[in-house]
């Protein structure tokens, strides 16, 4: 069982606290992974690309000449995708991009995430720290105390709307609730901080 250092909203020490090792200390499967990523980055896709057939074109009832006797190649409407204006032969429709993950090859992403985040130290446990308004000064204030380099994921186990405004302005911070930890956010983050509730939250959720 790995112990990492808790720190306080300030960056000081205030003790140890062990990370479960169904969450972070368990086999890295790389698959799971992937399907996971690949199932958020399509769930994120709108799918409300369109474009008409020559079916949904308006106009083209008429036949634009005769069938015969011109000299011209034959023509029903000039509404054909071969004529400006007509449909678009196999265009985009409106479509849903989501597929299948189960559950468990979800979870073994995700643990999997976190494993990776422990085992190269990477890990941050805060106490519970709530702020009275927006102040984010004090979190770059925390992250230089911490000497964290790179971007950096904080999760709270408990509401905290002044804490995420704070975080906002930074482009190399994200504030989320435990409950909406997902794997793309995990993946796209070099830190991983979290709040003692937010660290409780998650062994309830998937450890």
């Amino acid at each position: 069982m790995t112990k990492v250092k808790v720190y306080t909203g300030e960056g000081k020490e205030a003790g140890k606290t062990a990370l479960a090792t169904s969450l972070f200390d368990v086999e890295i499967n790389m698959d799971c992974i992937r399907e996971a990523l690949n199932l958020y980055r399509a769930t994120q896709r709108m799918g409300t690309a369109s474009t008409k057939t020559r079916s949904l074109v308006r106009g083209g009832g008429a036949k634009p000449w005769r069938q015969k006797g011109t000299g011209r190649a034959r023509a029903g409407s000039n509404r054909s995708p071969i004529w400006r204006g007509g449909g678009v032969t196999f265009g985009p429709r409106p479509r849903s991009y989501d597929f299948k993950v189960n559950k468990k090859k979800r979870r073994i992403a995700l643990k999997s995430a976190l494993t990776g985040f422990s085992r190269e130290n990477r890990v941050y446990i805060l106490q519970d720290v709530e702020f009275s308004e927006p102040k984010t000064k004090a979190i770059v204030s925390l992250l230089d105390t911490l000497e964290i380099e790179g971007s950096s994921l904080i999760m709270l186990g408990k509401p905290d709307f002044n804490f995420i405004l704070s975080c906002r302005n930074l482009p190399y911070v994200t504030a989320i609730r435990a409950e909406n930890l997902n794997i793309y956010d995990l993946l796209n983050h070099d830190n991983l901080i979290l709040t003692q509730s937010a660290l409780k939250k998650l062994e309830e959720m998937i450890g």
